[in-house]
Order: structure tokens, then C-alpha cells, then sequence
């Protein structure tokens, strides 16, 4: 039996099926396409599921980002697996004192692949056997969906390895022909999957002992599609609805910029396709793609009707979000900017779901950029990221301060469950990775500890599920009490509290005149009888409308001690 083909554009279809059971049995009796359509057992057994994907469309999760190969291994090889990923959903999106309390996860790639990192993928329906099975993933998706917590896979559709069948069978008819003969898809149609050519060109690589090259921009391990190839098309149709049936919620975009490194509009209207296609087969598809660029060219990719856009103006070492913590902008710019931005986005007509990010594996770990900073600065800043609207984004082990910089393998070490490197679940890391000195404790020495990186990252997704107009309001500056050292934010949303946050970005205590927030009208409507707020460095007050008590995040962080480890 065929398969539904998404890229037929059978959205309407869909919907009336989800909307009506009639509709449902006459589809099934028109087309038995339809049936792989049926609704997920998770769909039917919990709202927890429904309930998740409302907070990912309106921006207002907090999802983990894992790589899988280093953060917990199950067997004992002392590699990362799906099942270590299964152990733990407690710590991960528990709601317990020693969780996290994240309602996404986001898988980096998990197919088959000849490299450590697995962006270079030789089979996209496979799980590759260093992280487990097929059956390991759908026992990791049905987990997460009892816990009401969405799963999302990376997926590079840029490009594959050069070891996938459709490049070694392209490889092996080009060797075949005669020196300098035309090759032709009739003969192997795999010849069209890729960029080959006969003439060297920008962006390409020679293929080994013939006169032909391919196109390879990351490196030569890596070639590019041909994603104006219908085959291709149809191809990354079915890989598509094959892990929306197992019950996959959504897929990360890889390096969308380089779909045509040539022209951002056909790569806008490629990701345009993808969505489409991927919205056919389930309207709640979540879709969030990666364009390292700067700000103004990413959000032209909400164009394409795609749900999410990683934040790169806000993230790394030069973001907004690091600049302020350094120092090197006033705090008020930080509150500017998140005005701008969301001016931005309401030219997409409401529709744009911001992803706020400050790591990810690509980037230097956050530890890293404040030296001697005892943690003020770390926490201060992650605080930042995890108050912004949008659905937020976590890279594992940033929420425990780990360090690491320089290539890749060392960006992405071991998660820190424990001080002994040979403990129970821990991973050995990347072959190639650097030793790593860590700034901060192990998880298990974090938690309990207040003024733990741990407590503060935790604490930070905890409002942002308490108080809805945190991720999902609307940003109000309040320029009179912003500044070089303070920002003064208000936060509103339809049906939920507004939120008032005064931020100390310095670090020196912050006496703050409230009293001047009489005249404004959204901050009058929360503040009872407060007329002025002491800040601690680096330490950011919220309000709820209603409320008499201020939440305080980073308050009173303790300095280190000269070994590096911070004063109980």
C-alpha cells in the first residue's frame, strides 16, 4: 500500500478528518492512503499531549536540547543512547524539586551515520545503533507523550553522507562511464540527487578517480542535494510522514540558509514546501529552523509560513543577551531590542513563534564567557534568555554551567551527572574532544544549592510556566526607569497577569525608585504600595498583577573561592 504523500498538499483532507469521524470513514473508504493518517494512540488516550502542542504554537515552551552521544548512557559502552535519553524525562521535564520542568525535547540527529556528530546522515529511517533502535524511539516518544512532552528530531535535508546509497550508487555509475561521457537519470535517476559536474566550481569537491565533482559546502563528507529534484522532493515527503507516524511532533531545520547557498528566496520557498508538506500530513507539525545570519535576513524565513526561527541576535558571545551582561550596552538595550523584535514579527501576522536560544552546539559554552564571574553573570544571563517571549531553547548541561570552547567535540562533552567521570549513566564524550576544565559542581553537587546555576536556570523555567505572559505576552519598556544599569520591563497578555521585571544588569546594588512608575498606567495596575526595590548584582525582581510578593531571580549569588568551587 502507498503511503500518504504529503507533498500532495492534502491539508484540507486532513483537517476534515481530525474535525469529523463521517469524514474519517469516507475517507478511509475512498482511499486507504488515509488509514497511516489516523489519529495517534497518545492523541486519544491524553489531553497532557494536545495540551503541550498548544503551549509550542502560542510560544510558550521551554524545550532541552540533547545531544545524544554525551549526555546519558544506559548499556555501559559509555555512549549516549535513547534509553539514557527515557532515564531521564524525570530530571528533564519532571516536575519534582530536582527537575527541570521542560515540556520539549529536541533530539540532534539520531540516524545512521559514519560520525560522531551525525549531521552527515546515511539512512533517515533508521536510528543508528550507537543510540539504539527503532523500537527504543518509539518507547522514548510514547514516554514523553504520557508526560504531556513533545519530541522533536533534527533533520539535515541539505545534505547526506557520502557513504548514503543514493551517492554511492551515483558514484559507482559515474566510474562507470567512459572519460568525459554525459551521464543520464534514465540510467540511475541517483545522478540527479546530488550536484554533479564535470567542471570545477565554486563549493565542490572531486569525486575519486574520475574527471567529475560534486557539490559538498560543508566538506567533502557531506554532499549537497539537488532540492529541485522532484524525486528528492518526493523522497523527504515520505521521511517526513514516516516519523510523524511513529509519533514524532516536529523536526529542527538544519543550516536552511544552504539549501541554495546562492538564493535565500528559493531557499525561503524551499522551507515554504517543507512546512506545507509537513503541516499536510499533521497540522501540528512544529517546525523551527536555524539561519546563522543576522537578524533581518532570518526573519524573512517566517515567509514561508514556518512556525519558529532560531534567535541568533540574542545568542553567543556577541548577542544582545551577552552584551548586556558584559557590560558592554546598557540594560535598557536589551528591553529596546525585544520591542524592535516583536515589531518585527507582527508583520507576519501574529503567526511567527519566536525562539529564543543562548547556546547551542555550535557555540562556546555560556560558563565561559564571564571569567571569575562565580556565577552572577552566568545565571544573570540565562535568566535573560529563559524571560524572553517565545518558545526558549536549553542546550543540555548549560543549565549546570558546564564549560567547553574551541572545536566542536569539546562544545559538546559529557553531561556532568556526577563529579566521577565513571559513575553510573556517564559518557566518555567525543573521541576528539579536548580535556575540559569546568568552572561549576556536578548536577547531583548543584541541587539543593539555592544559588546554584542549576537553581536559578530552574527557577527561570518555572515562571515561565507559572506566569503565561512571560513567554507568550507582549514586551512594554518602561524608558523611565531603563537605563545604563537597569531595565524596567512590563509584560501583558489577554486573559493573564501582566508581569513587572526590573532588571539590575551591573554590579553594584541597585536602589530603584518605583514611585515613578505611578503615571504608567500597565505598571500602576500591578505595584501595591511599593515605593522602591533594592537589587542585588546582576539580579532581576518580577511582580504579578495581584500579587504582593516579588520573585527574585540570582539574588544574593555567593563569590567563589580561589579554587574555582563556589561557598556553600
Amino acid at each position: 500500500m502507498e503511503k500518504l504523500r504529503p507533498g500532495k498538499r492534502g491539508y484540507p483532507v486532513w483537517r476534515m478528518i481530525k474535525e469529523t469521524a463521517f469524514v474519517l470513514m469516507a475517507a478511509v473508504l475512498l482511499s486507504p492512503l488515509c488509514f497511516f493518517a489516523d489519529i495517534s494512540a497518545e492523541e486519544q488516550d491524553g489531553q497532557s499531549h494536545d495540551a503541550a502542542f498548544a503551549e509550542t504554537q502560542t510560544g510558550s515552551s521551554t524545550c532541552y536540547e540533547i545531544f545524544v552521544y554525551s549526555f546519558r548512557d544506559s548499556d555501559g559502552d559509555r555512549i549516549g543512547d535513547l534509553d539514557g535519553v527515557k532515564e531521564e524525562l524525570d530530571y528533564i521535564c519532571g516536575k519534582g524539586e530536582d527537575s527541570l520542568g521542560c515540556d520539549m525535547i529536541w533530539l540532534m540527529p539520531v540516524f545512521p551515520s559514519p560520525t560522531y556528530h551525525k549531521y552527515d546522515v546515511t539512512d533517515y529511517e533508521q536510528i543508528d545503533p550507537q543510540y539504539g533502535t527503532l523500537e527504543d524511539m518509539e518507547s522514548l516518544l510514547s514516554a514523553c507523550h504520557e508526560r504531556g512532552v513533545r519530541l522533536i528530531l533534527d533533520l539535515p535535508l541539505n545534505h547526506t553522507s557520502t557513504a548514503h546509497p543514493w551517492f554511492t550508487e551515483a558514484e559507482e555509475y559515474i566510474k562507470s562511464l567512459e572519460n568525459g561521457q554525459e551521464g543520464s537519470a534514465e540510467d540511475c535517476p541517483y545522478i540527479d540527487f546530488y550536484n554533479f559536474s564535470l567542471e570545477k566550481q565554486d563549493g565542490f569537491e572531486p569525486l575519486e578517480d574520475t574527471g567529475w565533482y560534486y557539490e559538498a559546502r560543508f566538506w567533502a563528507g557531506m554532499p549537497d542535494l539537488n532540492l529541485d529534484n522532484e524525486a528528492v522532493r518526493d523522497e523527504i515527503a515520505r521521511i517526513l510522514s514516516f516519523w510523524q507516524e511513529k509519533g514524532v511532533d516536529g523536526f529542527r531545520l538544519d543550516a536552511v540558509t544552504s539549501y541554495y547557498t546562492q538564493s535565500k528566496e528559493k531557499s525561503i520557498s524551499f522551507v515554504e514546501w517543507l512546512t506545507e508538506t509537513a503541516k499536510a500530513f499533521d497540522p501540528d507539525c512544529y517546525l523551527v529552523g536555524e539561519a546563522w545570519t543576522d537578524q533581518d535576513t532570518y526573519l524573512q524565513y517566517y515567509e514561508s509560513g514556518i512556525d519558529s526561527m532560531f534567535d541568533f541576535a540574542f545568542a553567543g558571545q556577541e548577542g544582545v543577551i551577552a552584551s548586556v551582561a558584559r557590560g558592554n550596552k546598557q540594560a535598557a538595550w536589551y528591553g529596546q531590542r525585544l520591542v524592535e523584535e516583536e515589531e518585527k514579527l507582527e508583520e507576519y501576522g501574529g503567526l511567527a513563534v519566536n525562539a529564543p536560544f543562548y547556546t547551542n552546539h555550535d557555540m562556546a559554552r555560556s560558563a565561559g564567557y564571564y571569567p571569575n564571574d562565580g556565577g552572577a553573570r552566568t545565571k544573570f544571563a540565562w535568566a535573560l534568555n529563559l524571560l524572553m517571549p517565545g518558545n526558549a531553547f536549553l542546550y543540555y548541561g548549560e543549565e549546570i554551567g558546564m564549560n567547553g570552547s574551541g572545536k566542536d567535540e569539546n562544545k559538546r562533552a559529557p553531561m556532568r551527572w556526577d563529579e566521577d567521570p565513571s559513575a553510573s549513566g556517564m559518557c566518555k564524550g567525543p573521541d576528539d574532544m579536548d580535556a575540559v576544565s569546568m568552572i561549576y559542581p556536578a548536577l547531583k553537587e548543584q541541587e539543593g544549592d539555592p544559588s546554584s546555576v542549576f537553581s536559578c536556570v530552574k527557577k527561570a523555567i518555572g515562571l515561565r510556566q507559572e506566569y503565561p505572559a512571560i513567554a507568550g505576552g507582549k514586551t512594554i519598556l518602561v524608558e523611565k526607569l531603563s537605563g545604563k544599569e537597569i531595565c524596567t520591563l512590563i509584560r501583558t497578555m489577554e486573559g493573564e497577569k501582566s508581569i513587572l521585571m526590573v532588571i539590575n544588569a551591573s554590579q553594584n546594588d541597585q536602589l530603584v525608585d518605583l514611585s515613578v512608575l505611578e503615571e504608567e498606567a500597565e505598571a500602576s495596575a500591578i505595584l501595591r504600595n511599593k515605593d522602591s526595590l533594592t537589587l542585588t548584582p546582576y539580579a532581576i525582581a518580577l511582580l504579578a498583577e495581584g500579587e504582593e510578593d516579588w520573585v527574585y531571580l540570582n539574588e544574593g549569588c555567593v563569590l567563589p573561592e580561589k579554587s574555582g568551587r563556589r561557598r556553600r
